[in-house]
């Protein structure tokens, strides 16, 4: 019985360390890198002048030389991503987890949801912004600039 008190303990602790964002990456010799959204994750207000509060978690932002950014950022009730112009980069995809949204390409709305890809390409306009209860959460991956 006390083992399996001192089991759940160290559980306890390994899982309270994550919660508190201070479990370090896992860097293998190679430079291949495992991160919890509990490292990198920030409060954030809407990209692109958008609206509202968002949660961004952006991964392997210290790895050097990778060629693309991967982000995954909840969209909190009311926020939004702002309707820019996609002028100074690459490809760009958005790939909804969960919730809903409005998503705006060249100025035509459509309603996303789970399970839904969105390419935007270099001369396209585009923003996206919650809708209805629940946050609104995204993987984003576009290239480094």
């Amino acid at each position: 019985m006390r083992r399996l008190v001192l089991s759940a303990a160290a559980l306890l602790a390994v899982a309270s360390a994550f919660a508190l964002g201070r479990a370090s990456a896992s860097v293998a010799e190679h430079g291949s890198v495992i991160e919890h959204d509990s490292l990198v994750v920030a409060k954030q207000p809407g990209p692109h002048r958008g609206t509202g509060e968002t949660t961004a978690y952006s991964f392997y932002g210290k790895v050097p030389d990778l060629p693309y950014v991967f982000r995954k950022r909840a969209l909190h009730r009311g926020a939004s991503i702002g309707y820019h112009a996609h002028l100074d980069h690459g490809d760009e995809t958005y790939y909804v987890l969960s919730g809903q949204g409005e998503f705006t390409l060249d100025g035509v709305k459509r309603v996303v949801g789970p399970g839904t890809a969105m390419l935007t390409r270099k001369g396209s306009s585009h923003g996206i912004k919650q809708l209805g209860d629940a946050d609104l959460v995204l993987i984003i991956a576009y290239p480094r600039h």
